[in-house]
């Protein structure tokens, strides 16, 4: 049986930097545990509301880079904002991809770039910290997990606990203060995340330099989507409830 939030945590801000880079499959999961959705797309030059109205924030992926702040100016109040909610406020968030290492630079880490991008449908360890948080501690220890990143978290933020890497990307999952994740890879994937995002330059230029396709990433993601979707069920779940005891649909 579902229990919906109650409407002293009903409220969550979405932060978008790309249209094709909304909350996939998190959207239902959103829905379903009775959050108003409020979207703001700040490639668009849409801007950041006041926090005092939201429970919980979202940051999504884009095909930008955290450092690009004289390309991209909001990315400095976005930083900001995201440093007010974690260390001042102290209400859950939720980082995806570029959402992720916004979290650790927001918070003083150090975010840049790989020797090589890290694409495909990947295998994620969780390390011995990541088996016993709220959250990841109700994951198998070895998960699936779409990767399309040429960027990463080098060193985590002071205090921060590394949740879970693997031999291309040390930091895959992170946890900041008491209720602060931030994924690398992409908890939202979908059956069409992938025709959507092959027609990005940014991202179509990273496939090309690893040598893969956008037809074998799609049929990679169709064979593991229900896995992943699994993954990304036990996340959000485990983050809702982790906050207000949340049960949501099995």
């Amino acid at each position: 049986m579902m229990t919906t939030l109650p409407t002293s945590l009903g409220h969550a801000l979405v932060l978008q930097h790309h249209p094709d880079e909304d909350p996939g499959a998190l959207g239902p999961m959103l829905a379903a545990a009775g959050l108003t959705v409020t979207t703001v797309e700040l490639d668009r030059g849409e801007d950041i509301p006041s926090l005092d109205g939201f429970d919980v924030l979202i940051a999504m992926g884009g095909p930008m880079d955290v450092w690009q702040e004289a390309e991209h100016p909001w990315l400095m109040a976005e930083k900001a904002a995201i440093r007010r909610w974690v260390a001042e406020l102290d209400r859950p968030y939720l980082g995806v991809c570029l959402g992720h290492q916004l979290l650790a630079e927001a918070l003083g880490g150090t975010v840049g770039l790989m020797d090589e991008p890290e694409i495909g449908v990947v295998e994620i360890s969780l390390t011995p910290k990541g088996l016993y948080d709220p959250v990841f501690g109700h994951l198998p220890e070895v998960v699936l997990g779409l990767q399309w990143h040429g960027a990463a978290v080098l060193r985590p933020p002071e205090g921060a606990t590394v949740l879970a890497g693997n031999d291309h990307c040390a930091v895959q999952a992170l946890r900041a203060g008491s209720c602060a994740w931030g994924v690398q890879f992409h908890v939202e994937v979908e059956s069409s995340t992938i025709p959507k995002w092959a027609q990005v330059p940014e991202y179509d230029e990273a496939l090309c330099r690893t040598g893969s396709s956008a037809a074998l990433l799609e049929q990679a993601v169709e064979t593991h989507l229900e896995t992943m979707a699994e993954t990304t069920r036990l996340l959000f779940q485990g983050i809702m409830g982790s906050i207000v005891g949340v049960t949501l649909p099995q």
